[in-house]
């Protein structure tokens, strides 16, 4: 503590013939409180999101990854005393033939659902920017997808595309067309989860987006306008690269969410028939809880396959970033 010293204060004393003289009080000292330390207040705000992030993100990841490694049995599941084989799960989840195609279903959902969920929100994420009447309605409208719950959004769609009863054969036999077995062709089921899937992400991308472009300052475009560019040349030589950041972190998390996407795809199709739909996040669900004898290990080592899929493009975004933010 800081001990600070007050001079001392002389009185006036009378003595015996009336005259006065000064005598000095004796000096006070008075403490004061040193400031807290900053970094406890630091360490205490992030306390409860370390705590928070330790039981929920770091503890799951790590029980997974035990999983992966060991060779878990119901018995030994409750038990705890699973003998440890290290990679032999992965090599059995190389080596089973559902692997390639579970692969390059995932691989061509997730791309399709970007691509289209991305393109679609950007162009109406343009169009409601013009602000004409009406805009924001419509606008609100449009999030009622994305503020469904995905058992119902899945639901729905289930009965749309059903063969027999579905609003969408109904339509095709309006105009002629021959009914599709959209769930159950192995042809046409892997389309209707990304036809559903796409319906559900364009929502959050027309609203990031269009946030991005409000950004963006009109007197850009006013200028464009008058040196003769039309709408297309504006988009392109403004709007798009203006809006790269905002693309950027767009893409990233409609990648890691598509490649977890597990509900819709279970609810409508269950990842068949014969496996035509089937995506790393239903077979590592089916190969985990969807059997009698469930195989804990290898269910744990294709979720560990997204997880580290999630975390590459995460980095590559990461590096993406810096260099631009260096240039």
């Amino acid at each position: 503590m800081n001990r600070t010293t007050r001079a001392p204060i002389a009185l006036p004393v009378r003595d015996g013939n009336g005259a006065a003289t000064a005598v000095p009080t004796p000096a006070r000292t008075t403490t004061r409180r040193r400031p807290a330390s900053p970094q406890w207040a630091a360490w205490a705000f992030l306390a409860p999101v370390t705590l928070y992030l330790a039981l929920f993100y770091a503890y799951p990841l790590y029980r997974n990854l035990d999983l992966s490694l060991r060779n878990y049995t119901v018995r030994s599941f409750v038990q705890g005393d699973a003998p440890f084989t290290g990679l032999a799960n992965y090599r059995t989840v190389f080596d089973d033939p559902t692997f390639a195609p579970a692969l390059l279903h995932t691989v061509v959902f997730t791309g399709v659902c970007l691509v289209f969920q991305y393109s679609i929100g950007l162009a109406l994420a343009v169009f409601f920017n013009q602000h004409f009447r009406l805009s924001a309605t419509l606008r609100a409208l449009f999030l009622v997808p994305w503020l469904l719950p995905l058992i119902v959004s899945a639901s729905t769609w289930s009965w749309m595309l059903n063969s027999d009863s579905g609003i969408v054969n109904a339509v095709l036999h309006a105009v002629g067309v021959d009914s599709v077995n959209w769930l159950t062709s192995p042809t046409w089921s892997l389309t209707s989860v990304i036809i559903a899937n796409i319906w559900i992400g364009v929502p959050f991308n027309l609203v990031v987006l269009y946030s991005g472009l409000q950004s963006i300052p009109t007197s850009l475009y006013e200028a464009a306008a008058l040196d003769g560019a039309g709408p297309w040349r504006r988009f392109w030589s403004i709007t798009f690269p203006l809006l790269r950041p905002v693309s950027a972190i767009t893409l990233l998390l409609g990648l890691v969410y598509t490649l977890k996407v597990f509900d819709i795809i279970w609810i409508m199709t269950k990842g068949g028939p014969a496996d035509s739909s089937t995506t790393f996040a239903t077979w590592s669900y089916q190969l985990g809880f969807g059997n009698l004898l469930p195989a804990f290990g290898p269910g744990a080592a294709v979720g560990n396959l997204l997880v580290v899929a999630a975390l590459v493009f995460g980095l590559v975004y990461v590096r993406v970033q810096r260099k631009q933010a260096l240039s």
